[in-house]
């Protein structure tokens, strides 16, 4: 793909042109009983299907996804994550992941398959309330992860959250 050329939206036209260099791109495998890379939530800019076990999407800076990962052997489950991942602009500092690039800036990582479903039973209980888990208030998802590596309960992300981060946002613009 050249430098300028325009990304298609999956189901709708291209909003803005964007290089493939500002894109973060998440390498996605699904192998039965053996890898699972997956995306619980955010808005991709491109799906690209590498095989059939493989595929990439793309996010544009500033978005913000769950990034799941699965892998056992013979004897069971070896390892379970999740990360919650903000892209970055070109030129500012990230952080690396493993399948991601460049990387991101992690709000959130948590090992362990009780506490990844803990993390998903906190992202259904935002869809609950009718608000976009990629729309959440970043500090929210550094909240979840700062409360669970305490072992402590995280505060439920609220409608009037959501609004007074709305409106902070509006205010940084």
């Amino acid at each position: 793909m050249t430098g300028n050329a325009v990304l298609r939206v999956r189901g709708g036209p291209a909003p803005i042109a964007q290089t493939s260099d500002s894109l973060t791109q998440v390498e996605l495998t699904w192998i039965e009983k053996r890898i699972e890379n997956w995306i619980r939530f955010g808005q991709e800019v491109r799906d690209e299907v590498l095989d059939r076990r493989r595929r990439i999407f793309s996010y544009r800076p500033g978005s913000v996804f769950a990034f799941v990962r699965w892998a056992a052997n013979d004897f069971g489950t070896t390892s379970s994550r999740i990360d919650i991942v903000r892209t970055v602009e070109p030129n500012e500092p990230y952080q690396t992941l493993p399948f991601v690039r460049p990387g991101g800036d992690i709000l959130l990582k948590i090992e362990g398959w009780p506490r990844v479903e803990q993390v998903l039973r906190h992202i259904d209980a935002v869809e609950a309330i009718g608000i976009q888990p990629h729309d959440v208030a970043p500090d929210h998802w550094r909240h979840v992860a700062n409360r669970m590596s305490t072992g402590q309960e995280p505060r439920a992300y609220t409608g009037e959250r959501h609004q007074a981060w709305l409106k902070r946002r509006e205010i940084k613009r």
